[in-house]
């Protein structure tokens, strides 16, 4: 049953269509009085900027409410059996094209992911044309082959601490206050949509990976960096103060390594906040927990993965920098 964006209410329909798909009218939440999803309206690219941004509405929406059957009324309400039949009608069709969802975007970001850390492990100067050798297929594959597999252990880790979890608070719950209520969202809680949660927080960590690939930090370059003087309003603005001074000069390319940051610090703010809202009436320490748990999983599938990506010891340190989402 899909539920509101704004406060998880379940609600039975999302919008209702009349004469044509174009001419709906989006359904009012009982419970909040807001629209229960009006990103039912929203293209294509005002989803991604949304993903982007971590706004909680477009995960509810994208994981319990996308594809949901409106109410038909007028000559669209004949053709509603031909699309129960088409899509089903019940969870499972819905289950179904998630899990098919969940193989096409985890295949085209795990790709990515490889190809980002390839770049980084074989980096090249901005004015080289790139020649695809035998050697560096071989290199790229052994780094996709890595990759898909520290994403497979990341994922069955978090899955496997979220089933602890839940069991041991339904166990509390059924002990502690035998008539708790449960929550819609917990109601359609599925493990399907542990994988799906995490493919869509890491969309903020690839974008700007990505952007970071493409416009390489000197920190990444072959050609050693060169400190830069600091912006003379620092001084102005702090004049005297080696305190502040210093932690401008940290933001530099030669001491701050801006892929680590994104890949660890970002990645697991983003996992963690993708987390917390299909696991909403859990408490953030045991989200934070969770996430640890996909980290040492992945940790110990990368420390193997390292001793046959490469015979270089500085390309194994680099590997391992990386590995943790």
């Amino acid at each position: 049953m899909p539920i509101c964006t704004s406060c998880t209410s379940a609600t039975e329909y999302l919008y209702t269509t009349y004469e044509s798909e174009y001419n709906l009218r989006l359904e009012q939440c009982s419970n909040c009085k807001a629209f229960v999803d009006p990103y039912v309206e929203f293209d294509t690219l005002n989803l991604f900027i949304d993903l982007i941004l971590l706004k909680r509405g477009v995960y509810r929406h994208l994981l319990y409410n996308r594809g949901t059957e409106p109410r038909r009324l007028g000559k669209l309400q004949d053709e509603k059996s031909q699309a129960e039949a088409t899509y089903g009608s019940t969870g499972d069709g819905k289950e179904k094209r998630r899990w098919v969802l969940i193989g096409k975007l985890g295949s085209g970001l795990v790709f990515l992911d490889a190809f980002i850390r390839w770049s980084y492990l074989n980096p090249t100067s901005s004015g080289d044309p790139v020649i695809w050798t035998a050697d560096m297929l071989n290199a790229f594959g052994l780094v996709l082959v890595g990759t898909a597999a520290e994403t497979l252990a990341f994922h069955i880790g978090i899955m496997l601490a979220c089933y602890l979890v839940l069991k041991l608070i339904d166990i509390f719950h059924t002990w502690r206050v035998p008539t708790h209520p449960m929550s819609p969202v917990r109601q359609e809680f599925r493990l399907s949509l542990i994988p799906l949660t995490l493919f869509y927080s890491s969309l903020t960590k690839y974008f700007l990976l990505l952007l970071l690939t493409i416009w390489l930090p000197a920190s990444s370059s072959r050609t050693p960096a060169t400190p830069q003087p600091l912006p003379t309003w620092t001084e102005h603005v702090f004049p005297g103060n080696e305190v502040v001074q210093a932690a401008f000069r940290m933001l530099d390319d030669d001491k701050l390594d801006r892929e680590w940051v994104v890949r660890n610090v970002l990645g697991g703010m983003s996992a963690g906040f993708g987390l917390r809202v299909i696991l909403d009436d859990v408490q953030p320490i045991f989200t934070t927990l969770i996430i640890v748990f996909g980290w040492a999983a992945k940790t110990l599938v990368a420390q193997t993965v390292s001793n046959w990506i490469g015979v270089d010891e500085k390309l194994k340190e680099a590997w391992l920098a990386y590995s943790i989402p």
